[in-house]
């Protein structure tokens, strides 16, 4: 298999992934399309120097996360926010309308985060455990568990207030 064969399958396996990132770092389905292919441009640039010392999905989350912060960095001070119309809630044949409302309402708490914050639910939400957690986002294990249980209880006051 050629390397662009390889590369071609790893985001096909991965779009979910990718999408999810755009999703919480974007405003706009333009700023979405054009975040996606910014991450599959530093994805391409960077897959020789992925050398198998991670998971492929902790190098995948890196890239994509490292990218999203980049834009925002250049294109403003201040992160944007998703309105939660855009979030797409896929349904299942078991579909629950009280679990799509709950849903939206973590995705609107997340979307009150700073960026840190929004990488370590995300990818918490994704079910990484905190090793990985720490890899992707270049902190320490136990820093992670700290600030997880800290956003755990901003999320939970907010929702209180409300």
């Amino acid at each position: 298999m050629s390397k662009e064969e390889k590369f071609v399958e790893l985001i096909q396996n991965n779009q979910g992934l990718i999408f999810k990132v755009t999703t919480v770092y974007t405003n706009n389905k333009a700023d979405q399309q054009d975040l996606y292919q910014d991450i599959v441009y530093q994805l391409w640039k960077s897959f020789d120097s992925f050398n198998n010392q991670s998971k492929i999905s902790t190098w995948l989350y890196r890239v994509a996360l490292n990218t999203a912060l980049t834009k925002i960095k250049k294109h403003t001070k201040k992160p944007k926010s998703v309105p939660i119309e855009k979030v797409i809630v896929q349904q299942a044949e078991d579909y629950n309308p009280i679990y799509e409302e709950q849903l939206k309402l973590v995705y609107a708490q997340i979307q009150q985060l700073n960026v840190l914050e929004k990488a370590l639910m995300l990818l918490l939400l994704e079910g990484k455990k905190y090793k990985e957690i720490a890899e992707i986002v270049g902190i320490t294990t136990s820093n992670v568990g700290t600030k997880i249980s800290r956003i755990k209880q901003k999320l939970k006051n907010n929702i209180l207030k409300q």
